[in-house]
Order: structure tokens, then sequence, then C-alpha cells
């Protein structure tokens, strides 16, 4: 089966950026994303590929736009739905879904799990991570990080399966 893994920071009222930009800067938070996905597929909406400088070492980047016609500045494999972007994924083989917004919104219904980092926090915004359906969703682990001299925020992990 494959699995299909949404990670997002998100914040208390669901922030995820403004103006195709993280709104918090959280290291532990970037170097559990780094550990989580080496090694596997990221699929993302066209604005979260173009917000990386250069591609991600060690994962296999999957851009979804409904333009036809795109060309991204770096190689990445480009589909045009979230359905082919997952069909680009094996049998037995894990991919996270990374964003934004919009994706994460399609990728609700198809996702077998999650991991969550829930920033602490409200903030001004432009993309916004979709509620999470309680009856859905089942928590089966959480890990609280107070804010520190590198982490202006404290924020937790929370680690979904679908039910």
């Amino acid at each position: 089966m494959k699995k299909l893994i949404i990670i997002a920071a998100a914040a208390e009222n669901n922030a995820l950026g403004k103006n195709n930009e993280l709104i918090w800067h959280l290291p532990d938070d970037f170097k559990r994303f780094k550990e989580l996905t080496s090694g596997h597929k990221i699929i993302m909406g066209r604005k979260t590929l173009e917000s990386f400088p250069k591609p991600l070492p060690n994962r296999t980047h999957i851009a979804i736009t409904r333009d036809e016609d795109y060309i991204p500045r770096f190689p990445c494999t480009v589909v045009h739905s979230i359905s082919d972007a997952i069909a680009l994924v094996e049998d037995n083989e894990t991919a996270f879904i990374i964003g934004g917004g919009q994706i994460y919104k399609q990728s609700m219904a198809v996702a077998t799990d999650m991991e969550l980092t829930r920033v602490h926090g409200k903030f001004e915004a432009d993309a916004f991570f979709p509620e999470i359906e309680k009856e859905q969703w089942e928590l089966l682990n959480e890990e609280y990080h107070p804010k520190d001299d590198r982490h202006k925020y404290d924020f937790t992990y929370l680690t979904y399966i679908k039910k």
C-alpha cells in the first residue's frame, strides 16, 4: 500500500505562509522535515516549488500545476493534478505531500498519515492549512517543543493516522 504523508507546519489559526514564504524560522522543524522526507518523493504545488532556491537534496520532486506549458527552474517531474502525482508513487512506497495550502486541501482525502508541526501563535497569512476533521484522523503522538534562543515560538509535533 502507498503511504502518502502530509507534512506541514501550521499556526493555531492554520496559517502556513505569506507571499510564498514561511512566517517563522524553526531550525529543529527544518531538521525533522529533512530527516523524514530524505530519500522519498515529495509532492508540491508550483508555488511551493518556486519558493525553493534550489532542489532539496536526496528527494524526488513532483510539482503540480494547471499550466500545461510550465517549465521549472530545476529538474523535477511536472504533473497537472494530485491524482497524477499520486500515480507516480509505487505500491509500498512513501511519499510526502509538502504544500501549499491548495495541495494540502486536495490531498486530505487521499493521505494516509499526517506529520503536523503546530506553531503556537496566530499569524497573518495568505496560505492556510485545511481544518483537520477529527472523525477522520487519529492523533498517535505529540511532542512539545518550547521556544528557546533558536526558536521564537513554541510548537508541537503532531503525528496523525487516517482512521
